[in-house]
């Protein structure tokens, strides 16, 4: 596990604003995640600065090529989990890396809509989790199922084993995207990758039993849903981070509730332009700056 001053987990433009502040202040700052979605041939003519259109990779390019000037450090890997350290700081995990990070600022953009499974909201809370961290223990030695088709569905699937033995996956009938390397660790801790889709969730008091498409069901007295890459509201979930909605509450420094925790863009749910994002990440660098030099300045060489 390496130790560093700051993960900022987004690549987006909130991301990259605040690590130009951080990385000029000296503050040892990592970008993990992937590529965002503006990151393509969206065309933006409402840009201050800008008098011609300019497609979002242009854009985009010129703020990663601004950031690594001031040595920013990019990872581009999914993000799986981010948790508690012992010593106050945060364990942020990607797919091949572990960082020990002493501030995160969390830049993911939208969070990702819930599925329309029917019996899904009604069970949350009553077997149905987002949260493997938070509920986990209370499905010990259970059949629970991950909902989820990619390497953040396996991550979850492989925690859940802390807790129980008795974990599968569910695709929701989507081809599975799950690495080799993540297939060798399922195959080994005996998870198997079911690709059936949902048809509903039954269950009198709690979740009993997901039924599929084709009429057959599967027992499971816990649904942990992890489709595509983890979020905003994933990371809120496991954090304790206070939430509006689906959105991160926030201050006026980008601070969350959670000491070291901040975030900027559209994950808090302001009005969503690209501008908006490049200022709330201005703000949350120069909170982060005043943070990590308080609680954890760097030594010397």
């Amino acid at each position: 596990m390496r130790t560093v001053q700051l993960v900022i987990v987004g690549q987006g433009p909130a991301g990259l604003s605040a690590a130009l502040y951080t990385c000029r202040a000296g503050i040892e700052t990592v970008l993990a995640g992937l590529k965002p979605k503006i990151d393509g041939d969206y065309e933006i003519d409402n840009y201050f600065g800008f008098a011609e259109t300019v497609t979002g990779a242009q854009l985009m390019d010129q703020g990663r090529r601004g950031v690594a000037w001031f040595g920013a450090e990019f990872v581009n890997e999914r993000v799986l989990g981010i948790h508690f350290g012992d010593d106050g700081s945060y364990e942020v995990k990607t797919e091949t890396r572990h960082y020990k990070a002493c501030a995160v600022l969390l830049a993911t953009g939208v969070s990702r809509s819930k599925p329309a499974i029917p019996g899904l909201d009604e069970l949350e809370g009553k077997g149905v989790s987002y949260c493997v961290s938070c509920d986990g223990f209370f499905y010990r030695g259970k059949q629970v199922l991950v909902l989820g088709e990619g390497v953040y569905a396996a991550s979850q699937a492989l925690e859940l084993t802390t807790y129980t033995p008795h974990v599968a996956i569910c695709t929701h009938g989507k081809k599975p995207s799950i690495t080799p390397e993540f297939m060798e660790k399922l195959k080994t801790a005996n998870i198997p990758v079911l690709e059936n889709k949902i048809e509903r969730l039954e269950g009198a008091k709690g979740l009993e039993r997901a039924v599929f498409a084709d009429g057959s069901a599967f027992e499971a007295f816990g649904l942990f849903v992890a489709m595509g890459e983890a979020s905003s509201s994933d990371f809120a979930w496991t954090l304790g981070l206070e939430r509006e909605g689906n959105s991160i509450k926030v201050d006026l420094e980008q601070k969350t509730n959670i000491p070291g925790i901040f975030a900027a863009g559209d994950c808090v749910g302001r009005f969503k332009q690209i501008s908006v994002a490049v200022g709330e990440g201005a703000l949350a660098g120069r909170a982060i700056i005043s943070y990590v030099k308080e609680k954890c300045p760097k030594q010397p060489a």
